[in-house]
């Protein structure tokens, strides 16, 4: 049995068992309602602090000294309340998949989410100001509590509906109203049940459930990630799983996706303080925009080295044409015609520059981010269709367009030996057609 078979044979249906469990489904699609609140708040975040200090300087001298604030604002309402929308979205998303009435597993999610978390802060001279949501724990610092209970509120109330113990109303009752009495009985078990862990954390232990969380659970979490095993596994992961015709991308970045926008939260976080962003002050180096611009930029397994060998080497009419159809959409990170053209999945021979290219990108920019060559990145996120070089400078100014540009050029001489041996079999092929036809 050839390896390919085996791994499909045995490998895969793990995977897809595991990527199909019900919490996990949740989880990835969940997070995809945060997805418009962080592009929409990057951009506010960078219009509030342009890459150009000259122009920054003419706007506050011109508009004023406060002019970001609006900008701010709007950054602060959208970016910095995600996990607050993360557990809306699983929730709900877990109630829908099983079919259920799911807006009101996404409320009672959202009740249960700030249950767990102090109803107050402490000003810097030590006055306590109650009746306040805390947006300390709001974004990226509550995540981790955020997807627990989302999955846990989606499961319980599912639970309910499926064994039936809910409230029913006449036939004739408006829907939204015997909807919103079905709910009542998860509804109070599962808010009872919050309050309770609410309780046992603050009298017992003096702290919060969210707190706990995020010291025992999130922090190690973050640092898996935010290291050179993290970042080897991210980029074998993606690739390997497309490889099989899994989308590797979305399976991948659906369950890490909360963690690495943790991570460029916290780095946002240290700017906000005033301070510089450093890994001495604590700033991460792997963030969402490490995965979406530095290891997946052009598509996964990086072939854009691919389409250039395509474009301007080929000899086979095959590669010539797979090239010119690739290149476009190859400029905004899709690169399915070509994994599905060439083709890269199942193909034995071109898993190992598919898979080695996103993780050679992975160490270059981890060393060269850990060693200070370019800074660590801050909140600004683009969208994953954001053609290479512009994504990078958005993200990190000049020196992340330019290690953009180092990485692409790696992936080019990464695949050139392999496409040349692809080219020379369909060039042959070619011509054995044609002396066959002319035959």
């Amino acid at each position: 049995m050839a390896f390919s078979d085996k791994l499909n044979e045995n490998v895969l249906p793990a995977v897809m068992k595991f990527v199909n469990l019900k919490g996990v489904v949740a989880l990835k699609d969940g997070l995809l309602y945060t997805l418009p609140l962080t592009l929409i708040g990057s951009v506010f975040l960078l219009l509030s602090s342009l890459p150009s200090e000259t122009l920054n300087v003419w706007l506050a001298n011109t508009l004023g000294e406060g002019w970001t604030d609006p900008l701010l604002q709007a950054y602060g309402s959208s970016f910095n309340i995600i996990a607050l929308i993360a557990v809306v979205g699983i929730a709900y998303t877990y109630a829908k998949n099983e079919g259920y009435e799911p807006l009101s597993a996404g409320v009672i999610g959202f009740v249960s989410f700030l249950i767990t978390i102090e109803g107050f802060v402490v000003t810097e001279d030590g006055t306590k100001v109650g009746d306040v949501i805390p947006k300390t724990w709001l974004g990226g610092k509550g995540m981790v509590t955020a997807i627990i209970i989302g999955l846990i509120v989606g499961a319980v109330y599912s639970w309910f509906m499926k064994k039936d113990i809910r409230i029913k109303m006449p036939a004739g009752v408006p829907e939204g109203v015997a909807n919103s009495f079905s709910s009542l009985i998860p509804a109070a078990v599962i808010i009872i049940g919050s309050t309770i862990v609410y309780a046992v954390f603050n009298w017992g232990f003096h702290t919060t459930f969210v707190d706990v969380i995020y010291k025992v659970i999130q922090t190690p979490v973050q640092g898996l990630t935010d290291s050179l095993g993290g970042v080897i596994a991210m980029g074998f992961l993606i690739p390997f799983l497309w490889w099989f015709g899994v989308h590797g991308s979305t399976i991948v970045g659906g369950i890490m996706g909360s963690i690495l926008t943790a991570n460029t939260l916290e780095n946002q976080a240290i700017i906000d303080s005033g301070r510089e962003l450093t890994i001495a002050n604590g700033a991460h180096i792997v963030t969402q925009q490490f995965l979406d611009q530095y290891m997946t930029v052009t598509g996964a397994g990086m072939t854009i080295g691919l389409v250039v060998c395509m474009l301007f080497l080929a000899k086979s009419a095959q590669c010539k044409q797979l090239g010119r159809l690739a290149s476009l959409p190859a400029a905004f990170n899709i690169n399915e015609p070509l994994t599905f053209g060439t083709p890269i999945v199942m193909n034995p021979f071109m898993a190992i520059p598919f898979i080695l290219t996103p993780m050679l990108s992975g160490l270059i920019t981890y060393f060269a981010i850990a060693t200070g060559l370019v800074p660590p990145f801050g909140g600004v996120m683009v969208p994953w269709t954001c053609p290479p070089i512009i994504s990078g400078f958005l993200v990190n100014g000049v020196r992340g367009a330019l290690l953009q540009i180092v990485v692409l050029s790696i992936s080019f001489f990464t695949y050139l030996p392999f496409f040349k041996k692809v080219d020379k079999m369909n060039y042959e092929n070619e011509l054995a057609a044609q002396n066959n036809v002319q035959a």
